[in-house]
């Protein structure tokens, strides 16, 4: 929402480099933080030797040779960053949401009016977080995204309410976040996010997809997706009751992981993601310690096990667990997400893994955006018999409606292997005996000679040296025009290949080879 009276005002707080922070360097020395081989964050003094987030490790290491590398321990920033959000819920504002170690988001507006306004909350939080030997800066906006932008300024920035999207306008489109978009729209001319944010939404929605149309949400200063009312009536909570308090922090991330597990299954089944995830752990004296991170549908479920993981030392750590003098341990783990929205199916390409290559997407992005949102297409398991109505092309992006045909019994169905080709039209075809005479299924499914020579349109006639079948169907036998009534047989010629035969009225057709 924009606007100077209903604006949802967002306070962020960031601490600048602290992955490089959380390992100890504070002296100078050129460090870099790195994962996976890619530079996540390096220290002030490598920055100005050229090193840069995202590089790769050896290009960092061509630039500054007495770069210190030190590998990235997720859990420990997690642990020392919770000290600092405990910190400022205490001292500021409660009900913080953590974004990643060392950015921190919360509501502005009730805050702002406690401190006296938003200047002072700003200077609170910088304070607060100070208190903890940290930097910080703070910025304050109408979105999360700008005041996270916001807050990267020198100083910090106070965003005027309804100027999200005058702030945002000089950056680069690349700030949105979105590689292959923002790579699609410098080919198109739009390099700054308020050429973006001035393009028509009709057309964004048409020509880029879901992606585009939550980039430009974001680019006029507004959520990246809308609340879905329909999923948000779901609950998708998940949660583990302890017979007995468990004391074991390592059988309590145990559990949290399987949570975790469960309930990304249970949002894909929905079709939804969501922006936050609460976890919450319920102490056996009855007290309730929670967390919220942001999620967005970018975390595995193995990445927010972590963050549960470091979350859960950290109290330990602080004795926070058995902090009542009761009996100590944790009763109850609960993990629930908020923010629920459509997924977008963007982590979905084509073969329904959960981590689509990047230049897979980006392809894709290039080609509908030049085609046509349906130029590319991927294949999703539907109901049927045949091998032709058992798939259903889907463009790429779009979330495919579930009418839990996939999910029937339907008897009858052709069984595995499956064909490695289904022909869009059945090609015509001939099954003759020894004897050169058609091979005819009877009512009883009786061949009224064994097969002997198979001739495909297009094809020279092979010999048949193996047959399975012939399976029969009947379908809507009830409708008076759309019933049908047909016969499916597998056939292997002597010329080294497979075909899915059908007869239909004493006519022999080719459905599908098998390669």
């Amino acid at each position: 929402m924009t606007g100077a009276s209903g604006a949802v005002r967002v306070v962020v707080v960031w601490v600048p480099d602290f992955p490089v922070l959380a390992c100890g360097e504070r002296d100078g020395t050129p460090v870099a933080v790195v994962h996976r081989g890619a530079v996540v964050a390096c220290s002030p003094s490598a920055r100005a030797a050229g090193v840069r987030r995202r590089m790769r490790l050896r290009t960092a290491q061509a630039r500054c040779p007495a770069l210190r590398i030190v590998e990235r321990d997720l859990a420990a920033e997690v642990r020392m960053f919770e000290q600092v959000v405990r910190h400022v819920e205490t001292e500021v504002t409660p009900r913080l949401e953590v974004i990643r170690p060392g950015l921190i988001a919360a509501p502005a507006r009730g805050a702002a009016r406690y401190w006296g306004g938003e200047r002072r909350l700003s200077v609170r939080l910088a304070e607060a977080v100070a208190e903890r030997e940290l930097p910080a800066r703070v910025g304050i906006a109408d979105s999360t995204f700008t005041a996270a932008l916001a807050a990267r300024r020198d100083g910090g920035v106070i965003v005027p309410a309804g100027g999200d999207t005058a702030f945002l306008a000089p950056y680069p489109v690349g700030v949105l976040g979105v590689p292959r978009l923002a790579e699609l729209l410098k080919r198109l001319g739009i390099r700054t996010v308020g050429d973006f944010a001035r393009l028509p939404a009709g057309r964004v929605a048409e020509r880029l997809g879901p992606e585009g149309v939550a980039a430009h949400r974001v680019a006029r200063g507004e959520s990246a997706r809308p609340v879905s009312v329909r999923a948000a009536a779901r609950d998708h909570t998940v949660r583990r009751l302890f017979e007995t308090a468990e004391e074991q922090l390592d059988a309590v991330v145990f559990v949290a992981v399987a949570l975790a597990d469960e309930l990304h299954a249970r949002l894909a089944a929905a079709g939804v993601v969501c922006g936050r995830i609460e976890a919450e752990a319920e102490t056996a004296d009855g007290r309730t310690l929670t967390r919220i991170f942001r999620h967005e549908g970018r975390l595995s479920s193995r990445a927010v096990a972590e963050r549960v993981r470091g979350v859960l030392t950290a109290w330990s750590e602080a004795g926070l667990l058995d902090a009542g003098g009761g009996e100590p341990g944790i009763r109850r783990l609960v993990l629930r997400p908020d923010g629920i929205t459509p997924d977008t199916g963007s982590q979905g390409a084509f073969d329904g893994e959960r981590d689509t290559p990047v230049e897979v997407e980006r392809a894709a992005a290039r080609v509908q955006a030049v085609l046509g949102h349906r130029a590319v297409t991927r294949i999703i398991e539907a109901g049927g018999r045949g091998p032709g109505d058992r798939i259903r092309l889907v463009p790429v992006g779009d979330v495919p409606e579930d009418d839990g045909a996939a999910n029937g019994p339907w008897p009858g169905r052709l069984p595995a292997p499956h064909p490695a080709a289904v022909y869009p039209v059945r090609r015509p075809a001939r099954l003759t005996g020894s004897d050169g005479a058609p091979v005819g299924v009877a009512g009883r499914l009786e061949l009224s000679a064994e097969p002997a020579v198979l001739s495909v349109h297009g094809r020279r006639p092979a010999g048949v040296n193996g047959w399975a079948g012939p399976w029969p169907v009947l379908e809507r036998w009830w409708a008076r025009d759309g019933g049908r009534r047909i016969a499916r047989m597998q056939v292997t010629t002597d010329d080294g290949h497979a075909w899915l035969l059908l007869v239909d009225r004493s006519e022999w057709w080719v459905e599908a080879h098998y390669g």
